[in-house]
């Protein structure tokens, strides 16, 4: 850590020409849009249809850099904002770069990242996920075992936001590299007035990569305003072999929404991509979901999701993508019908 601080100081002070003079910085994104076809996906059972942005990947604009500092030393910086491609609209209307607004520094011993980032668990699905973190608003993994939507209602973490905590503000990330193991720690700081531990939010993840294998896991325990905390976890693998991957996750949250009520959340999942060609892609994927709250009874669902695609080159595809869901208990309300069916045709443009 000391010899750190003057890394910091340095990459602070040094002026902006010096890093003009090396590059300016990458500029990237993803745009998708699709047409949707959905029928009981909400308690008023109503088809609907219309223009779909996100499917296969959340469109976004970023903007990234890393210059080199010497003695195998580099900063970095990293701004992203989401995209509503239907819309033109951005994904978050109270935070621009809602996605990534991080700046840092690394070498040999890792690297470490400050600013507004993705918890430990999303990055430790990431490389497990069944359809490979696509339909991020829709995938279970992202939104229940990630946290993106955990549907809790309270503030866990400094995010800004009462129902997700995919991503902290006010966040530091160690990221460590040591062979086939990398190694991560993270510590988000509330910034309440007159606490320091008020929806703070610190975590733990390690992930080991070869021979084909990825076995990926993390522990992320936030809390709220009010010290009421979440704890969460997750475990997955992933097997490559040739032209198919598979993928398998578990993952499992406990919440405690109020001073007696607590809200316990599972997700598990299961899929497999096959490359039947060098431009189509095929991919089939479950999952389930299965809640638990104080007064009630436990809910939840079960849902397959299939891709298809085609690649016109390496940044430009074509895609469709089919998914049913069953819900239990009555978990999108009891006027709702038991199962739900959404069909969807796009196109994604990598840049």
């Amino acid at each position: 850590m000391t010899r750190l601080i003057p890394v910091l100081v340095a990459a602070l002070s040094v002026p902006a020409f010096a890093f003009a003079q090396q590059g300016g910085p990458t500029v990237y994104g993803i745009v998708d849009a699709s047409v949707r076809h959905t029928s009981g996906m909400t308690s008023a059972n109503a088809p609907a249809a219309g223009l779909a942005s996100g499917v296969d990947n959340t469109s976004r604009i970023g903007f990234r850099s890393r210059e080199d500092l010497g003695d195998g030393m580099y900063a970095l910086f990293n701004l992203e904002t989401g995209l509503n491609v239907d819309t033109g609209s951005t994904a978050n209307v109270t935070k621009f770069f809602d996605r990534a607004a991080i700046v840092g520094v690394g070498g040999s011993w890792g690297q470490v990242t400050l600013g507004r980032q993705t918890n430990l668990l999303a990055d430790a699905v990431s490389p497990v996920d069944a359809v490979g973190m696509r339909f991020a608003a829709f995938n279970p993994n992202i939104v229940t075992a990630a946290l993106s939507n955990h549907g809790l209602g309270v503030e866990y973490g400094a995010t800004g936001s009462s129902s997700g905590s995919y991503r902290l503000d006010n966040s530091f990330k160690y990221t460590g590299f040591f062979g086939p193991v990398t190694a991560r720690a993270m510590y988000s700081v509330g910034e309440n007035a007159g606490s320091t531990a008020a929806q703070h939010s610190a975590g733990a993840g390690l992930a080991y990569t070869a021979g084909g294998w990825v076995i990926s896991g993390a522990f992320q325990r936030l809390t709220t305003a009010a010290d009421l905390p979440l704890r969460a976890a997750t475990l997955g693998a992933a097997y490559q072999s040739g032209s198919v991957r598979l993928a398998v996750n578990t993952a499992r949250s406990h919440a405690q929404t109020s001073a007696a009520a607590r809200t316990g959340q599972r997700t598990h999942s299961a899929g497999a991509t096959w490359s039947a060609t060098n431009t189509i892609d095929l991919t089939a994927a479950w999952y389930r979901v299965e809640r638990e709250r104080t007064g009630a009874r436990e809910d939840g669902y079960s849902r397959t999701m299939l891709f298809a695609e085609y690649k016109f080159s390496r940044r430009t595809k074509l895609y469709a993508e089919l998914d049913r869901t069953r819900w239990r208990a009555g978990y999108q309300g009891a006027a709702a019908k038991s199962r739900a069916t959404g069909i969807s045709s796009g196109i994604a443009h990598t840049f």
